[in-house]
């Protein structure tokens, strides 16, 4: 069998292919099909994929691929607890790759290029094997991924636009790709496109949770609240048993967030988002932070629900892995008022930043320590610094990572500290630029009525109390 490599000459090749006819090294069927049951098992957000992972490395150790997609699958994780698996996952496959083909080299080196905090340039590595390999799924996964944790927005759309016509209903994972392209639209702000793809996704695999996931995303950036909700509601029987459930939970609150059902909202993190595992997943500690934030800043009271948190996040307030875990990290210990884990979360990311090189201390430096540094303003009620430090960043925040819809904790806490700072002027204009972002949302249109009321004009925050009440009436 022969094929052209990435650099475009003709070698010799002996292996299998998956079924989307991508290249495999490793002949034996049982571990091409194992490879193909854990990536699906990635994709569809079901399962423990780094068992059955395993499970296939002990039938076929020397499957290097099989040791690349363990590695690769880890690193969308940003956990420095599991670090060492990644690495040694990483020199397991690198043992083997001197009969892995040219595709596998191209994962191997894009992993290599991870472990030393290279990460735009994995993903670089990792797009040179799809422009190879189009039909190379989990590529497509890892750089769409990745480009979410990096904030990459426009790549998150492109890598998927690049390779999107050469696919059709007959490929095999093509929902999956529909999934992808329907979130990159919609974070480029093509609502449109973007559920329509995402509609297409599930009328394929209605049990696709990253394709209800962007049709939530589509609702929530266009304030519609009560559909939100009942789409929610219609596919909860299937996202609801996935591994991407808390994250669709948290999804679901903020439609409730946003029209002020608050009692619901806490009904929510006490089911879905508060959990005793104190070695969970980050991602869900992220989600139970993030919530909790949003509540603190319309004054409702979380009881001890931030002391819970803060016991889980303890552990890890001297990681700086990943900037984006480090804020949320940073609320739950201002929250909780917790001194010492504050201040050992700023030393460790301020000797991070001095001594290290990598994407990760850009992303700490540019918008990481400002943010946690407003976080504690903002708790300390120093609502002038806070203002000070967030708005020279807003339109930065990108580069800490995560989507939109996340990232707008940073807009709303700047603009409660201005309307608490009575910078109501600075107010009216950050409230301004939400309402015509999000007119159907009561939170937008309370605090333009907060910042008119300070400026002395009681007509207007009439008129914008008067809309607010509007939008939350039964």
């Amino acid at each position: 069998m022969s094929r052209t490599t990435m650099s475009g000459k003709a070698m010799q090749t002996s292996g299998g292919q998956d079924i989307r006819g991508v290249p495999v090294s490793y002949s034996d069927t049982d571990a091409i099909e194992g490879l193909e049951r854990a990536t699906e098992m990635a994709l569809a957000f079901r399962g423990d994929a780094i068992a059955e992972i395993d499970r296939l490395l002990e039938r076929h150790p020397d499957f290097a691929m099989a040791w690349i997609f363990k590695a690769a699958w880890l690193t969308q994780a940003m956990e420095t607890r599991i670090y060492d698996q990644m690495v040694a996952a990483v020199q397991e496959a690198e043992k083997h790759s001197a009969h892995a083909n040219e595709r596998e080299r191209g994962h191997l080196a894009a992993l290599q290029a991870w472990i030393h905090g290279d990460f735009f340039g994995a993903v670089q590595r990792w797009e040179e094997v799809l422009t190879s390999y189009p039909m190379d799924l989990l590529a497509l996964m890892l750089v769409h991924y990745t480009d979410v944790l990096l904030g990459d927005v426009v790549g998150q759309r492109d890598v998927v636009a690049r390779i999107f016509n050469i696919w059709d209903e007959g490929v095999p994972g093509y929902e999956f790709v529909l999934g992808f392209y329907a979130f990159g639209l919609e974070e480029n702000r093509d609502f449109g496109r973007a559920e329509e793809m995402g509609r297409r996704a599930l009328a394929i695999r209605p049990d696709n949770p990253y394709a209800v996931h962007a049709v939530a995303h589509v609702m929530e950036m266009r304030g519609r609240q009560v559909g939100g909700i009942r789409f929610m509601a219609d596919y909860v029987d299937r996202w609801g048993t996935s591994n991407f459930a808390n994250h669709l939970w948290w999804h679901t609150a903020l439609f409730h967030l946003d029209i002020e059902e608050t009692d619901r909202v806490f009904e929510i993190y006490d089911a879905h988002l508060s959990s005793d595992d104190e070695h969970g997943d980050k991602y869900e500690e992220l989600d139970a932070v993030a919530l909790l934030w949003r509540l603190d800043l319309l004054g409702a009271d979380a009881g001890d629900r931030w002391s819970h948190l803060a016991d889980k996040w303890e552990p890890a307030a001297q990681n700086t892995l990943y900037a984006f875990n480090d804020v949320h990290a940073m609320m739950a210990f201002a929250a909780d008022d917790r001194v010492d884990a504050q201040k050992a979360l700023l030393m460790a990311n301020e000797r991070y930043v001095e001594e290290a090189s990598d994407a990760n201390a850009a992303m700490s430096r540019e918008i990481g320590i400002p943010f946690c540094l407003a976080i504690q303003d903002y708790k300390k009620e120093r609502y002038r610094e806070c203002v000070d430090r967030l708005l020279p960043i807003r339109y930065r925040t990108h580069r800490l990572g995560g989507s939109f819809a996340q990232r707008d904790i940073i807009g709303w806490t700047l603009l409660e500290a201005a309307l608490r700072a009575q910078r109501f002027d600075l107010a009216l204009g950050l409230a301004n630029e939400r309402v015509e972002m999000k007119p159907t949302s009561a939170q937008n249109w309370r605090a333009v009525a907060r910042a008119f009321e300070g400026l002395g004009n009681s007509g207007k925050a009439g008129r914008a109390e008067a809309r607010a009440q509007f939008l939350t009436a039964a």
